[in-house]
């Protein structure tokens, strides 16, 4: 039994109370406290009619809620990339070349280099 947040073994408490007699104290005030036998009027009716009107969830409402979030959300960030995208490759081809030309040429570099040294 562990009596401290995150240890293993039981504090050092545990070991100064006495079980038997906790359970004698227990047992004596549950039987010293009779239970009422009155129950409010139209008890029974109430309960039954707060159960009936409540709708039990589905078991999958809470992750079908979740999903549509999650798609809500992905679907304004590939509209902010999408846009991103578009405006900053609108300004840079202006500025500099295209940068499929550019791979091209660098990796068409370094074959040149191997076939020259051979």
């Amino acid at each position: 039994m562990s009596v401290t947040g995150r240890g293993d073994a039981a504090s050092k408490k545990s070991s100064l109370m006495n079980l038997t007699e906790l359970h004698k104290k227990l047992i004596a005030a549950a039987r010293a406290d009779v239970p009422v036998d009155h129950v409010p009027y139209a008890f029974e009716k109430r309960v039954s009619a707060l159960l009936a009107s409540r709708v039990a969830p589905h078991a999958l409402d809470a992750w079908v809620t979740g999903l549509w979030r999650a798609a809500v959300s992905c679907v304004g960030v590939a509209m902010v990339c999408g846009m991103l995208a578009l405006f900053t490759s609108s300004s840079a081809s202006a500025s500099s070349d295209d940068l499929s030309q550019n791979l091209d040429s660098t990796l068409m570099a370094s074959i040149d280099q191997t076939d020259q040294s051979q």
